[in-house]
């Protein structure tokens, strides 16, 4: 039963037939996981937490940068001064905006090893991430698990979402990994090649997509699946031009219909992930980081050395390092994997 300040909160989505006072109470009780706070996700998370979801999760492995506010709706230039982690900042915007929805603010980067961790329990899983890996994970583990998924992407002017409902429709791996490319062609091209690094990407493409993702999230968290599109929708905003196209299952498909997950398994995920921005994240998970310690070692070694309680950042020739506690660095100024594998084991340890 929701009280006179809920219904006052949310009149204007309960007087839309469709939703109504029943589908609303059903959003308060519902709970969904967004993997990444960047563009899509920071739209998408900012819509659910307004429309009443219950409960959010919010998984992002970065941190704010300033060319990051053009585009990612809930981080302010506070934000990318002091180098706060994505989730961080994000949460505490959130809940300024809906102190009534959970919100979760997890720092962490998305891994066969901790997939169950982060995304079991949540009936939903959402993605705002940026790359194809983690993609293909979130893919393997819905699909495993049986637990809707929707995935959007977003670059230069260009967009596109599809609702993944295991068993139902259509996969990413049907869609990516069909042997006859078809529809999966244009998908997985953008997927895989263009970056917001390399193609740029205008904030309205962005706020297309996530808007889109957020109206099919908001279906199935108010129990009308009736209502989602069941096709691939996409979009071109600087064009003006708007396409659905329907994605037929793949009778052979790696993931839904042989049951060969990959990605979950580890098998297809690098130990080096090019995360652009002209840099190369290590992934160190076997211990945790004292940052403050690192910090205190570093002072006498390194230039720049300051650390924010989330993450510690400094400058060692040709990079700019930025560490977590969970081991993980992203050296920002080369691709060359041996470079940050060989800083890495200079000044954090083997």
């Amino acid at each position: 039963m929701m009280d006179p300040v809920q219904y006052e909160r949310y009149s204007r989505q309960i007087l839309f037939a469709p939703l109504g006072e029943e589908g609303q109470k059903r959003l308060l009780e519902s709970r969904a996981v967004v993997v990444g706070c960047g563009a899509l996700g920071t739209v998408l998370a900012g819509l659910l937490v307004r429309a009443g979801v219950g409960r959010l999760r919010l998984v992002d492995r970065d941190f704010v940068e300033l060319s990051n506010l053009q585009r990612q709706t809930l981080f302010e230039e506070a934000d990318a001064r002091d180098a706060l982690p994505k989730a961080v900042a994000a949460e505490r915007r959130l809940r300024a905006a809906n102190a009534g929805v959970e919100i979760e603010g997890l720092v962490a980067d998305l891994t066969p090893e901790n997939a169950a961790e982060l995304l079991g329990g949540f009936p939903l899983i959402l993605d705002g991430s940026d790359n194809f890996e983690t993609r293909m994970l979130m893919n393997d583990f819905a699909v495993n698990a049986g637990v809707p998924w929707i995935y959007a992407a977003a670059v230069g002017s260009y967009g596109v979402t599809l609702t993944v409902r295991p068993a139902e429709t259509a996969c990413l791996a049907c869609l990516l990994e069909s042997p006859d490319g078809g529809n999966g062609a244009a998908a997985g091209g953008l997927a895989r090649e263009e970056t917001c690094d390399t193609a740029g990407v205008l904030n309205a493409a962005a706020g297309v997509v996530g808007a889109l993702e957020a109206a099919e999230a908001v279906k199935l968290l108010s129990g009308h699946a009736e209502a989602l599109s069941g096709r691939l929708i996409s979009c071109d905003v600087w064009k003006s031009r708007f396409q659905s196209v329907r994605v037929e299952r793949d009778a052979g498909c790696r993931a839904c219909a042989r049951r060969d997950f990959r990605w979950l398994e580890g098998e297809a995920q690098p130990q080096v992930t090019m995360c652009g921005r002209d840099s190369v994240q290590i992934h160190e998970r076997r211990r945790r980081l004292d940052l403050d310690e690192l910090a205190r070692r570093l002072s006498t070694v390194a230039a720049g050395v300051r650390t924010n309680g989330f993450l510690l950042r400094f400058a060692v020739p040709p990079c700019e390092v930025t560490v977590f506690p969970d081991g993980r660095a992203v050296f920002k100024g080369t691709r060359d994997a041996a470079v940050a594998r060989s800083l890495y084991a200079r000044y954090i340890g083997a």
